[in-house]
This record gives C-alpha cells, structure tokens and sequence, in this order.
C-alpha cells in the first residue's frame, strides 16, 4: 500500500448518525476557542515557578521571578469554599415529601446508605478538584455514574471492591455544548473521553446481544491494521482525526480510542429520523456503538454544570480570577524591573572612555587609564524602585476583586484597620462566599445528590450492608438494604454553606434564651428545658447527646455508684475489725 491512494469514506465507512455528532462537537469546540486560550493563559499564571510560560516572557527584563498571587488567591478561595460547603462531619440530610417517606426508619436508611456511599466512593475528594475547576475555569462539569467493581466467584461468593453510585469529573476541556443555548440542562451536550482499545472490548463484552457491537469493534481493528505501519496517502484523514493526535495514523497507532458521548435530541438527516432525549456514544467519530434513551428517571441527562459569574446569552461562565490575569501580569513585570534596576545598582554598567587597558569589574582590582582615559558609572534609574506601592495596590484590587480579601482570609497586620473596619470587610467578603457557595451547592451539589441517589434506586441490584445510626439513640447498627428501603418521595438537600451561617444563629439565640432561663426565675417557668435540649442538639447534628430525663438517670446511676462503693467500704472496714487490723 505504499505511496497509494486510498478513499477513506468506503475503507471507514461511517454512520451518517456518528459523523452528524462528530460535526457537531468540531464546530461547538471551534467555537470556544477563544475561552479555552483564556484558560491556557489563567492556568499557566496560576502553575508558573518563573515568567518563562507565561505573557510575561516577552518582556525585556533579565529577571523572571513570578509573584504567584493568582495562586495565593486561587488556594485561598478553595480553602474557604471547601470548609464552607463540608462545615461539619454531616453536611447533608434527606427531606421527606410525603408521610410514606417521612417515617424515622426510611429517613435513617436513606441519610445512612447515602453517608456510606459518599464516604466510600471518595466523593468529597471529588468534589475538591470541581471546585478548583470552579476557581480556575468559573465552569465545573460532572456526571454520576453507577458502579458494579466487584469479584465473583463459582460459588456464588463476591468480594466488592465498591458497588453503588460514584460522582465523577469532566473536564471544562472535554465536554462541548452550544454556548448560546437558553439553558444547560436542556442544551444537547457531548462529553469526549479516551479510553483503550481494550477497555472498549471489554464493554462490548459486558453488553447482551452483542453482535453488532461487535461487528463494529471488528471494523475498527480492520482500520487500523490497514492504516498503521503503511504508508497509505489519506487526504481526507483530518476529518477522522482525534483531537490531540497529530494524524489518522498516529491516532490509530496509538491503541486510544476516542469515544463522544452525545446527550440529547439530535436529527439523522441521511436516515430522516428524530432521536428524542438519546444518550448516544460514538468511537473514531465514525461508528455508533451505543443509541439508547436516558436511562435516568430525572428526565434531563445526568451531566451537571456550575458556573462562577454567569454571563447572559452563554452558557460559559467568567470565573474569579479571569479578571486578574492582567494585575498578575503587571505585578511580575514591575517586580522583574525592580530587580533588574537592584542588578544595575549593585553591580551597574560602565562608561569607558579612551586608553583603558582590559580590566575585570570587581572588588579590589586594579585599572591602568591611559593619560587621557577615563572609567566611569552609568547610573540607572531607580524610579522603578518606587513601585511598591503600586504593586501592593494591585494586590489589593485583585483580592477584593476575587471576593478575597485578606481580612476575610484570616490574614491582618496588627493596627492596619480598625475592628469595625475589619468587621466591615468580613461581613461583604461573607456574602460574596455565600452567594457562590450556595450557588455551587443549589445548582451543583444538590441535583448531584439526588443523581447519586436516584442511580441507586434504579440500577442496585443485590443487597448491600450499612452502618445505620439511630437518631433517637445514637446507638448505630448494621442492616442489610435493598432497592425497595431507599425509595421514597423525597430529596437530599446539602446543609453546609447555605444552613451553615444560619444554623449557627439559631445555635446562638437558644443559648441567649437558656442563660435568661437560667438566670431569670420569672422566665424559665414559661420554657421547657427538655425542648431547649432537644432542639439544641438537633442543630448541633448530635442526637446521641439527647434522651428523655437523661440527667435524672445519669445522677440516680452516679448515687448508685456511690452508695455501693460506700457499702463497699464499709463491709471491708468491718472485716478488717474483725480481725484486729
């Protein structure tokens, strides 16, 4: 096949369908390259040990020290953002609908298999990276995915690695979409992933009926032995090209396959049919290997979006830091012309006239000048040195810009600003990280939840084992769940950055009124005790604290106690008599 021509389309031969979605993520991709070189840019600033892979290499400077105060922000909104929305060890709780669903039991499985699974599949770790891609990109993008990772044996036996469902990242990089959509949930999307060739034989495998899917891993094979190793002329090969790989060959040579995950409704011109709510999957943007409808009872894909700063009429949201790219690129050059005006200084260039013989500049050398020679200093210009104030000043700017101001970070200098001032300062940074946490957990985190639980209730297929903790007694259990216990009307509602600030008022205001019970005899006839400890402890998430007339018990246990260390004593004292010690 050497030096040969051959038609791609008939050796590929592809699905009208695949290179319809193909066609589609080229065009969404081709379209957001403007924003994915503004988070090239952004990311290199924020991972940047020195100027040389960011804007500021084309400076003149000799230095190339970078100030690294994107990144300082960026750890410092994460630090923030994190503890905010993780508050406490129980950051979540499910809220019945309906009676069915409100029973103590059914609310304890649900609130126990949910905690197991969130802590077993590693969910918060997860979460972590999404809300550096929330940061970073002002987009995070995730999906829920139901997880079977377990050993069978012949007997029957398993030995579960992890079985439930599993949150997982996309990419900002890898998902595409009509930026100008009205709204994401309804948008047609396409998720890209790599996977091996391998990988894709096993899923094909794992599928009933699978003689058509095997057909097409056959054909895919048959391609790459055909185009691998020769040296075939493939003139049309871009439009078969995986992002990433620099040709068709590279591509097929490189044991990836490329897999396009379309959600949504698409039309099949070439065929004349309408695919309404499809989730549709295509390899070598050429062959269709799996069309079916949504699985999800939710109705809507299960690919879930957060943006920082929407923007009206694109769905691509501005994030905290894309504004400061600029400052940050000010702030290194003024600092590398400060340091090269300090090299000048300490070390400054020379003015050589007439007869001077060659010379090193350094301490305690000797120069020969002619009769009419001269050696003299070329002073540089130390305004430079001056600048900063004006680089504190962009500090300044870029942390309140960012909803990051020092005070709110826990970061003052003594005398600086007035505690009112401070307070002040708080108080607006406050609000900033509660919008955005709270958008971030309205919009992202809760319809997660409720992905995670609806996959459970639809895809569990055997019974799993939780630790379940009673909330009367505190005391916890272990029971046996099947897919009937976590059904019921209901939702999973996070309760950590939007009841966090809010739980700790009303936390605040019972201790205010307990100590005016306390303190007042006219009052504390008018309130119950036993409610005040009871609520107390709902808010504070520690049931195990709470029982009817538990101080009564704990004190009559505690007489007991003495009164049978006292007989105790008593009796030893009389035996001791007894025999005339």
């Amino acid at each position: 096949m050497a030096g040969t021509t051959v038609d791609l389309d008939s050796m590929i031969d592809p699905h009208s369908l695949a290179v319809e979605i193909a066609d589609r993520w080229t065009t969404w991709n081709n379209a957001r390259q403007g924003k994915l070189e503004e988070w090239k840019e952004l990311r290199n600033y924020i991972y940047a040990t020195d100027t040389s892979t960011t804007s500021n290499k084309k400076l003149p400077w000799t230095n190339s020290t970078t100030t690294p105060k994107l990144t300082q922000i960026a750890d410092n909104l994460h630090a923030n953002y994190v503890s905010t929305l993780f508050p406490q060890q129980k950051w979540f709780k499910f809220h019945a609908s309906d009676q069915d669903a409100n029973t103590k039991r059914k609310r304890d499985v649900i609130q126990a298999y949910m905690e197991n699974k969130i802590t077993q599949s590693k969910f918060e770790t997860t979460v972590n990276r999404l809300v550096n891609d929330y940061i970073h990109y002002g987009n995070c993008f995730a999906t829920v995915e139901y997880v079977n990772d377990y050993t069978e044996y012949d007997d029957g036996s398993r030995t579960v690695k992890y079985v439930g469902p599993r949150l997982v990242r996309i990419s900002p990089f890898d998902i595409c979409f009509n930026p100008t959509a009205a709204d994401f949930d309804q948008a047609p999307k396409i998720v890209r992933s790599l996977l091996t060739v391998g990988e894709i034989k096993r899923k094909i495998d794992e599928t009933v009926d699978n003689a058509y899917y095997q057909e097409i891993f056959d054909k895919m094979m048959a391609n790459r032995s055909a185009v691998s190793g020769s040296d075939v002329d493939m003139p049309k090969a871009n439009a078969y090209t995986a992002d990433g790989f620099g040709s068709l060959q590279e591509y097929y040579e490189s044991n990836y396959v490329e897999v396009l995950t379309f959600y949504g409704d698409i039309y099949d011109a070439d065929k004349g049919e309408f695919h309404n709510n499809r989730v549709i999957t295509v390899v070598d943007r050429s062959y269709v290997i799996f069309n079916e409808q949504n699985p999800s009872w939710l109705g809507t894909a299960p690919v879930f979006h957060a943006g920082w700063r929407e923007r009206p009429d694109n769905l691509y949201a501005m994030g905290p830091l894309d504004n400061l790219v600029g400052m940050q690129y000010r702030i290194d050059h003024l600092e590398n012309l400060k340091a090269d005006v300090f090299d000048q200084i300490a070390y400054p260039m020379l003015k050589i006239r007439g007869d001077v013989e060659d010379f090193d500049f350094a301490p305690a050398e000797r120069i020969y000048i002619g009769e009419e020679g001269d050696v003299g200093y070329l002073a540089p210009d130390a305004t430079a040195l001056n600048a900063d104030f004006q680089i504190q000043s962009l500090e300044n700017k870029m942390e309140m810009m960012a909803g990051a101001p020092r005070e709110a970070m826990g970061i003052r200098s003594a005398g600086e600003k007035t505690a009112f001032e401070v307070q002040s300062l708080m108080t607006s940074a406050g609000r900033i990280f509660q919008h955005k946490t709270a958008h971030f957990e309205r919009v992202f985190l809760e319809p997660i939840l409720n992905a995670m639980l609806e996959a459970a209730r639809r895809q569990m297929n055997y019974v799993d084992v939780v630790r379940v903790l009673n909330s009367d007694t505190g005391l916890a259990f272990f029971q046996d769940i099947s897919k009937e216990d976590i059904k019921g009307n209901g939702k999973i509602v996070p309760i950590g950055a939007r009841h966090f600030a809010e739980r700790a008022r009303r936390i605040q205001t019972l201790t205010q009124l307990y100590q005016i019970k306390a303190s007042d005899p006219t009052v504390a006839v008018h309130l119950s005790g036993k409610e005040f400890a009871r609520v107390l402890t709902e808010e504070l998430g520690e049931p195990s604290l709470f029982s009817e007339n538990v101080a009564i018990k704990e004190q009559m246990d505690t007489q007991k106690v003495a009164t049978e260390a006292e007989v105790q004593f008593e009796e030893q004292q009389q035996i001791m008599a007894e025999k005339g010690l």
